[in-house]
C-alpha cells in the first residue's frame, strides 16, 4: 500500500476516535445535566432551539451560580421567615391578592438573604433552578398566577394555587440547614474528579 494510503487511513482512524470521544463527552454532559436539573432540563429542551442550546443555557446557569455566594439561613432567620409565612397565610382569608404579593416579596427576601440576586424574575428563576430544580417550575407557576391577578384576570382559586406553588420553593429556601449542602454541592461531590 502506498504511503499516502497509510496516511489517509491514519487520519480516518484519528478522526473516528475524536468523533467517538466527542460523542461520549456529549452523552456524559447530557446525563449530568439531566440528573442535576431534572424537570428543568426537560423544560429547557422544549423552549430552546435544540439540545445543544438547552444544555449551553443550563451550563451557563451553573457557571453563574458558581460565582454566587449562596448560603443557608441561620436558625433565627429560618424561624423569622416561618413566622412571617404563617402570618401571610392567615392574611390570605381577608386579602388574597395582598397575601400572594407578600408571599412573593417574602420569597425574594429569603433569596436575597441567602445570596441570590433578585432584580429580575427570570434571572431569579434561572439562578434558583441550579439548586432547587424540582420546585422552580412551581415558582414560575405561582408568579404567573400572581401576575394574572395583578392584571385583573385572576380568581381567588388562582391565588390559592399561587400560594401553594410559592410555598414549595419557600420551604426549600428556608429549610436548608447550616451544614446541609445545596443540590449543586451534592451533585458536585458526586461527580468524578479528573485525575492529574
Amino acid at each position: 500500500m502506498p504511503a499516502w494510503a497509510w496516511i489517509v487511513v491514519a487520519v480516518a482512524v484519528v478522526a473516528a476516535a475524536v468523533a467517538a470521544a466527542a460523542a461520549v463527552t456529549a452523552r456524559r454532559r447530557t446525563r449530568r445535566l439531566r440528573t442535576q436539573f431534572g424537570p428543568e432540563y426537560d423544560r429547557m429542551l422544549k423552549t430552546a432551539d435544540g439540545r445543544r442550546d438547552a444544555e449551553a443555557e443550563l451550563q451557563a446557569r451553573e457557571e453563574r451560580r458558581s460565582e454566587l455566594e449562596v448560603r443557608p439561613l441561620s436558625p433565627a432567620a429560618q424561624s423569622r421567615y416561618r413566622e412571617r409565612w404563617q402570618q401571610v397565610q392567615a392574611e390570605f382569608v381577608d386579602n388574597p391578592s395582598g397575601a400572594v404579593a407578600e408571599a412573593d416579596a417574602l420569597i425574594q427576601s429569603a433569596m436575597s438573604e441567602r445570596g441570590y440576586p433578585v432584580e429580575d424574575f427570570e434571572q431569579r428563576a434561572a439562578d434558583v433552578s441550579v439548586d432547587h430544580p424540582d420546585v422552580v417550575e412551581n415558582y414560575r407557576r405561582g408568579h404567573a398566577l400572581a401576575e394574572a391577578d395583578a392584571n385583573g384576570s385572576g380568581s381567588t382559586e388562582d391565588l390559592r394555587l399561587a400560594m401553594r406553588h410559592y410555598r414549595l420553593l419557600f420551604e426549600e429556601l428556608v429549610s436548608a440547614a447550616e451544614d446541609e449542602p445545596t443540590t449543586q454541592e451534592r451533585l458536585s461531590a458526586d461527580r468524578p474528579r479528573a485525575v492529574r
